[in-house]
C-alpha cells in the first residue's frame, strides 16, 4: 500500500477514526486541536488502539511526544510544529514524517528535513481555518512536483470528490479532505465514492 494513501481523510476524534477504519480507509490522520500532553497521549492511545491489526495507518498530527510514547508510526508536522519538534527522536523513534508547506520558504524548511511526503494548500478556499495565505490554485501542485521529485505530494484545502481528477492530473499523489468527509450529509457513502474512485483510476 502507498503512503500516504490516494485518499486521506483528516478527522478530529477516535470515533471518525473507527468509523473510517471500519470502511476501510487505509491512511487517517488525527488532528485534535489544543490539549495537554496527557490528553494528547490518551487520545493517540487510544486511536491506534482502533487501528490495531487493520490495514489501516494512523497519522498523528502536531503531538509528536505523544505519538512516540504511544509507539504510533506515522507523525505529520505544521511548520509552527516543525520549529519545536526533536527531529532526531522522531526518526530514532522511526515515524514517518509529512510535513506541511504554504510557501517557497516552507517547502525549502521541509525538505531540509527530508520528509516522507509533503503537503501543498490550500488548493482551494476553505472555510475551516482562518488561512493565512491565498488558495494556491490547480497549477502550484505541478510546480511543487516538479520540486519534489519523487518524495509524496499531497493537495490538502476545500477539496471535494468532484475535484479529484483534474487534482491528480496535476500532479498530487494524494488528496487529504476534511470537510467533504466530515460535513458531508452522507459521510460513509462519501468515503466509499472516494475508495472506489481510486479501484477504478488504478
Amino acid at each position: 500500500m502507498p503512503y500516504p494513501d490516494p485518499f486521506y481523510p483528516i478527522v478530529d476524534s477516535v470515533e471518525w477514526v473507527a468509523r473510517l477504519t471500519r470502511l476501510g480507509v487505509g491512511t487517517i490522520q488525527l488532528r485534535a486541536k489544543n490539549l495537554d500532553d496527557a490528553q494528547s497521549l490518551q487520545i493517540v492511545t487510544d486511536a491506534l488502539a482502533v487501528t490495531r491489526g487493520t490495514p489501516t495507518k494512523l497519522v498523528v498530527n502536531d503531538y509528536w511526544r505523544a505519538a512516540i510514547v504511544a509507539g504510533a508510526k506515522h507523525l505529520h508536522l505544521g511548520q509552527e510544529d516543525l520549529v519545536n519538534a526533536d527531529l532526531k527522536a522522531i526518526r530514532d523513534a522511526g515515524l514517518t514524517l509529512g510535513i506541511s508547506t504554504h510557501d517557497d520558504e516552507e517547502l525549502a524548511t521541509a525538505l531540509a528535513a527530508r520528509p516522507d511526503y509533503v503537503a501543498l494548500g490550500p488548493i482551494f478556499p476553505t472555510t475551516l481555518k482562518s488561512m493565512r495565505f491565498a488558495p494556491q490554485g490547480i497549477a502550484k501542485i505541478t510546480e511543487w512536483k516538479k520540486r519534489v521529485g519523487t518524495i509524496p505530494l499531497v493537495a490538502i484545502g476545500g477539496i471535494k470528490f468532484e475535484h479529484a481528477p483534474e487534482i491528480f492530473a496535476a500532479g498530487a499523489d494524494s488528496i487529504a479532505v476534511v470537510s467533504d468527509v466530515t460535513q458531508n450529509a452522507d459521510p460513509d457513502a462519501r468515503v466509499k465514492q472516494w475508495l472506489g474512485y481510486h479501484v477504478e483510476a488504478a
